[in-house]
């Protein structure tokens, strides 16, 4: 890597949501950093799929968790998900998925903190090229997980509380809930990072699905979406559009559909293609019930799906993330992302 300046500075924060489990840098790529140059903190974090004593030995300088509130200003503070609620006023430059542009609840009020505090958020998802793809995602993971649970639940085979784990323990999961004729299933956006990962869990799974791309969804056949048994809404939307489904489709006497996993879950913005659900669910509490009688209907719409399995997911980003580590703030990518944020903010008042 080059292009590092003197003043880059890196800090991992812990996460404070209990049940995530990944990192957006992870040990081997810290000492990538670390020997390119770059000083790397890490806040020790007791639910963080890798040790803190892996960052340590690489030579990351370790913190209390939740102490970058106290970091120097020059600081990129990195993580994944929401902030704490304190400080009010953020005046570091945040690195993470600050979930704010769509009108997802809660968004400005995290941008009313950066202007309260002066700071900047250089939101991942807004991290893309020159033709909008994402240069780091977890969408593979997210569809891979997404859509195994919902295949396990069809099955009568979703336990709950979930727990993390690795590939091979879902896949003996998926593996054993073989049984009978396949239920129909459809990948909505099946062709994306999301739809592959959603791919591959259902044909471990051995179930074939239909995959729709944005010509099915462009002229939408509601009969044929109610006609599966389970769907994976793996879409991307950034401006709000026709749903796929609404409440009313639901009553169709036709309809087979029984499980759903929203993978995208823009449960709270204005881009929910399926507004017939408007809230996330959980581990412990993993399905949510739409509908009752004969053919009850359940959908699966967790916002952090990938930190089931946080060792793949945080090795296959971090490893997307790396490359563009070295020129965080400066390069053209980053950048875009600080136009939108300004642009952003300047919308939210």
């Amino acid at each position: 890597m080059t292009g590092m300046t003197e003043t880059l500075r890196l800090w991992i924060r812990h996460e404070v949501r209990a049940t995530e489990r990944r990192t957006p840098i992870v040990p081997a790529d810290a000492r990538l950093l670390i020997e390119d140059g770059i000083p790397v903190t890490v806040e020790d974090s007791p639910q963080r799929a890798f040790p803190i004593s892996d960052y340590a030995a690489v030579g990351c300088r370790i913190a209390e968790p939740g102490s970058w509130v106290d970091a120097p200003g020059d600081e990129f503070i990195i993580g994944l998900k929401e902030l704490p609620d304190a400080p009010v006023a953020l005046r570091h430059r945040h690195v993470f998925f600050g979930h704010a542009y769509k009108g997802q609840r809660g968004g400005r009020q995290l941008l009313r903190r950066f202007t309260a505090g002066g700071g900047t958020l250089f939101d991942l998802e807004y991290l893309v090229d020159g033709r909008g793809h994402r240069l780091a995602a977890f969408g593979y993971w997210a569809g891979y997980v997404g859509a195994a649970l919902a295949a396990l639940h069809h099955q009568g085979q979703l336990s709950s509380p979930l727990q993390p784990m690795t590939k091979d323990a879902l896949d003996a999961a998926l593996a054993r809930s073989r049984r009978g004729v396949p239920p129909q299933a459809l990948i909505i956006g099946a062709f994306g990072r999301c739809g592959r990962g959603a791919q591959a869990a259902l044909a471990t799974a051995g179930i074939t699905p239909a995959c729709w791309g944005l010509e099915d969804t462009e002229t939408l056949d509601r009969a044929a979406l109610l006609g599966h048994d389970v769907l994976v809404n793996a879409v991307l939307v950034t401006e709000p559009q026709s749903p796929f489904l609404t409440s009313a489709d639901l009553e169709d006497p036709g309809r087979r559909l029984t499980a759903i996993s929203d993978v995208t879950c823009d449960v709270t913005s204005a881009c929910n293609m399926l507004p017939i659900n408007d809230r996330t669910t959980s581990w412990t509490a993993p399905t949510r019930r739409l509908r009752e009688g004969l053919r009850p209907l359940d959908i699966i719409a967790i916002d952090n799906l990938p930190a089931l399995l946080p060792q793949e997911a945080s090795i296959a980003f971090s490893a997307d993330l790396l490359p563009h580590l070295a020129s965080l703030g400066s390069s053209e990518p980053w950048q875009r992302c600080q136009r939108t944020f300004h642009r952003e903010l300047a919308r939210a008042g």
